[in-house]
């Protein structure tokens, strides 16, 4: 848990800036939020970025052989490719935000060869079983997953980020966040499945079915074992990693959907981690809302978003330099002679 200790002389801090109070907005709250975890044994006057890292963490997914995705299995890997090649929207968003960039394989159906230096490879297995038909990984590749997920981001740190952001890639890995949801909060099917990647009215009923199918099998379970009968290898590797995050004191900026359900599922696990959490924005896909919803989110942005890969992540680390430069250099009210 984050030492509140500092939290009076943080928020004072803010407020003495050459503003009329909480006239910034979510920016305040936003730098609040990054001043305290960097305040744990002394208040901060100055934030610090360094690194700001995008985690986009990849696999496959048993499920879409049920059809429950416009695209084949295949393109988890071809988009792998392309973001190691650079070709990606989220390479454009970290070239422009000077953002660094790993991909981790954490078991796509293929693997590939890769000399950019970007790629990890932790996989779990060839893609997961199909969770309509059976349990999609094992206790054992759950615990693996989560010791991979926490393992990349203590390496990450130790190589100088204190910002990191995640992102994912796996087709078919909308249903199996959805799934999540709706074991988890015991919602019904239907208020967490989306278009996904656009599928066609026929074939979100479709994906309705299956999702439903899954979900009502693992109702009322434990997170662990929702999350072994119908989790994604990317999802429990990233939830490894907000967990690790929190033990590291470091920020995390959520994407979507997906790393959303991620994030809660962590703070089931860890109800801490969520203080190092901050919402990037909200995506299209509805049951993004009853996440956010759940975990009392305040997401930066709502521009439309569909897409995962960090994008939405990314585009908001704009906000999280902001927030800092303002709280670092910005006058306060007696430095700059201002009376009010």
């Amino acid at each position: 848990m984050l030492n509140n200790q500092f939290d009076a002389q943080i928020s004072q801090r803010i407020d003495q800036k050459t503003k009329p109070p909480g006239a910034l907005g979510q920016l305040e709250d936003l730098a609040f939020k990054l001043a305290k975890i960097q305040s744990q044994s002394d208040v901060v006057n100055n934030i610090q970025l360094s690194k700001p890292t995008v985690l986009v963490f990849a696999a496959d997914h048993g499920v879409a052989q049920e059809g429950v995705s416009i695209a084949p299995s295949e393109v988890t890997q071809q988009m792998v490719m392309n973001f190691l090649s650079g070709g990606a929207a989220i390479n454009c968003f970290c070239r422009s935000n000077e953002l660094e960039l790993i991909v981790i394989d954490c078991g796509m159906l293929n693997s590939v060869d890769d000399d950019s230096g970007q790629l990890v490879l932790q996989r779990l297995g060839a893609g997961t079983k199909n969770f309509a038909q059976q349990a999609a990984m094992s206790a054992q590749q759950l615990e693996q997953g989560f010791a991979m997920g926490s393992g990349i981001v203590n390496k990450t740190i130790a190589s100088g980020c204190n910002v990191l952001m995640f992102g994912e890639m796996g087709i078919g890995n909308t249903s199996s966040a959805s799934a999540i949801l709706a074991a988890l909060l015991q919602l019904d099917a239907q208020h967490c499945v989306g278009l996904g990647t656009g599928i066609t009215p026929e074939q979100l009923q479709h994906k309705l079915s299956v999702v439903s199918k899954g979900a009502e099998r693992v109702r009322g379970m434990t997170p662990h074992d929702i999350l072994c009968e119908v989790g994604g290898f990317e999802i429990v590797q990233m939830i490894g990693a907000f967990l690790a995050a929190a033990e590291n004191n470091t920020p995390v900026l959520v994407d979507g959907f997906i790393v959303s359900v991620a994030a809660l599922v962590a703070s089931r696990i860890n109800p801490d981690c969520t203080e190092y959490m901050i919402f990037a924005h909200c995506s299209q896909e509805a049951a993004h809302q009853a996440v956010l919803s759940e975990l009392d989110a305040q997401p930066l942005l709502d521009l439309g978003l569909r897409l995962g890969e960090g994008t939405g992540a990314a585009l908001a680390y704009p906000l999280v330099k902001a927030a800092a430069e303002f709280y670092n250099h910005m006058a306060s009210f007696e430095s700059a002679g201002v009376t009010v």
